[in-house]
């Protein structure tokens, strides 16, 4: 049966057919940033639609499942970037507002009610986004079971969060009725952001430590932002300006200031607080800000762990790498020196060393993830590495392929500094060596004098005799 008969019986069967059951299995389900799945969800019901209308066939079951959303298409990861982007504005305007503002004031109020008409898109649109059950890695398109799992997860905090801010005054309390109180609960939406470096962190086209140091100065300004309107709004609700923090550096007027300047003033003490215990010019002077500044205090020590534990995460890796290779380089040296090694051995010595720690730092080697891969892949590889120039060795020619294929699976890939020795004379060799690049000296010891005897370049063998005579 082709695609196109097998999707024609899928269609004929569509009240019993779900992509859950019918093309995706559970064992071998493709992970969230694989395309493919959905790319054959939308061809295949595509198809469908096609010969139901060509029969003239309305099936109310099947016509429904087409306007399944795929979470893994393009158009969908665009869109969720886009909500991204306005995640970013609610989390700088939401405190903002609470600690600045006592009354909606344009052009904030009107850009609050586009962004919340994009989230409450995105509340219709979810109802229809199929998404991918994380016990049994199956791809659930089933409506109904769509609509449960929204409604009994995220569903009552989207909704809360893009009420607009007149209405929640309206039904709030009267101690909650203050204006930006209500708009911190759309720092829920902050869960889109983690998604989003989640996923950035496991793609591999962009760099880890650059995705990882962009989260953690996020993360950092997001707390400084924070906790500036926080603090800035303690002392301008407080009953007696006189007795505020902020009245040190704008004076007792300071209300009548500009928002920028009391927006920067609060930014700055909350950074040297961070880094530091702060300079002493703005300090606490009530005992609501001593409470809050105790508080901050508290979140700091956190902050600066998480920050510094991370940091440290990253930078380590590099630098204990170098740190063990030249450990390892000192001790060969002392060792050479503690034995009176001759001047060519401890040369030799070191230049493997640092050969070996080359092709380790530049992915040359790779020993420990070349082994972890399975045997049909290694086999691949070698054979595309290796086949068409042991193919060309002497020792094997008339050779079945399938033996050549064979030997070319158990090669190893070695890598050797000038002037080392490979295999000496009167040695008992195991192994024999086909060049792949660079040269060879053999060389004899002629009264006393090391003479060379012939020099093997690509393409040739080295201690093939030895190793098949079973001789030194």
């Amino acid at each position: 049966m082709d695609v196109s008969e097998e999707l024609e019986q899928l269609s004929r069967d569509g009240s019993h057919y779900s992509l859950s059951t019918g093309i995706l299995p559970s064992l071998g389900a493709r992970s969230d940033d694989d395309i493919f799945p959905g790319f054959l969800f939308l061809v295949s019901r595509f198809h469908e639609f096609l010969l139901l209308f060509e029969d003239g066939i309305h099936h109310t079951g099947n016509l429904s499942c087409l306007f399944l959303i795929m979470f893994n298409l393009p158009l969908h990861l665009i869109w969720e970037t886009f909500l991204v982007a306005l995640v970013i504005y609610t989390a700088w305007v939401s405190p903002f507002e609470f600690g600045f503002l006592k009354q909606p004031e344009r052009p904030l109020s009107i850009c609050d009610y586009v962004v919340n008409g994009f989230f409450a898109m995105d509340i219709v649109l979810t109802f229809f986004l199929a998404y991918f059950d994380k016990t049994s890695y199956i791809l659930v398109d089933d409506r109904k079971k769509i609509a449960w799992k929204y409604a009994t997860s995220w569903l009552a905090l989207d909704i809360i969060s893009t009420i607009p801010t007149e209405l929640a005054r309206k039904i709030s309390p009267v101690p909650f009725q203050s204006y930006g109180f209500f708009n911190m609960l759309r720092l829920w939406r902050l869960r889109r952001v983690s998604a989003l470096f989640s996923r950035l962190e496991k793609d591999r086209n962009y760099n880890y430590f650059w995705v990882r140091s962009a989260k953690l100065t996020c993360v950092t300004l997001f707390a400084v932002h924070s906790a500036g309107c926080f603090f800035y709004l303690t002392a301008a609700r407080y009953h007696d300006p006189q007795r505020t923090w902020i009245r040190a550096a704008l004076g007792d007027n300071f209300l009548e200031q500009s928002i920028w300047r009391r927006y920067v003033t609060s930014i700055y003490w909350c950074i040297t607080t961070l880094t530091t215990v702060g300079y002493g010019d703005l300090h606490p002077v009530n005992t609501r800000e001593m409470g809050f500044y105790i508080f901050y205090m508290f979140f700091n020590l956190g902050l600066t762990a998480y920050l510094i534990g991370n940091m440290t995460n990253l930078v380590v890796p590099g630098t204990s790498r170098t740190r063990r290779f030249r450990d390892t380089i000192q001790a060969a040296s002392s060792f050479a020196q503690r034995n009176n090694l001759p001047d060519r051995l401890q040369d030799q010595m070191l230049a493997h060393l640092c050969l070996k720690f080359r092709t380790d730092s530049e992915g040359l080697l790779q020993e420990e993830t070349f082994d972890s891969l399975p045997k049909g892949i290694r086999s691949s590889i070698s054979h595309y590495l290796f086949y068409s120039l042991v193919d060309k060795v002497y020792l094997f020619r008339g050779v079945s392929k399938d033996l050549l294929f064979q030997l070319v699976s158990e090669m190893k890939a070695e890598y050797y500094p000038p002037n080392e020795d490979v295999i000496l004379q009167n040695e008992a060799p195991t192994d024999f060596y086909i060049l792949v690049t660079g040269a060879v000296d053999l060389l004899a010891m002629n009264n006393g004098v090391e003479q060379a005897v012939w020099e093997a370049e690509t393409g040739d063998l080295c201690g093939e005799i030895g190793v098949l005579c079973h001789s030194p």
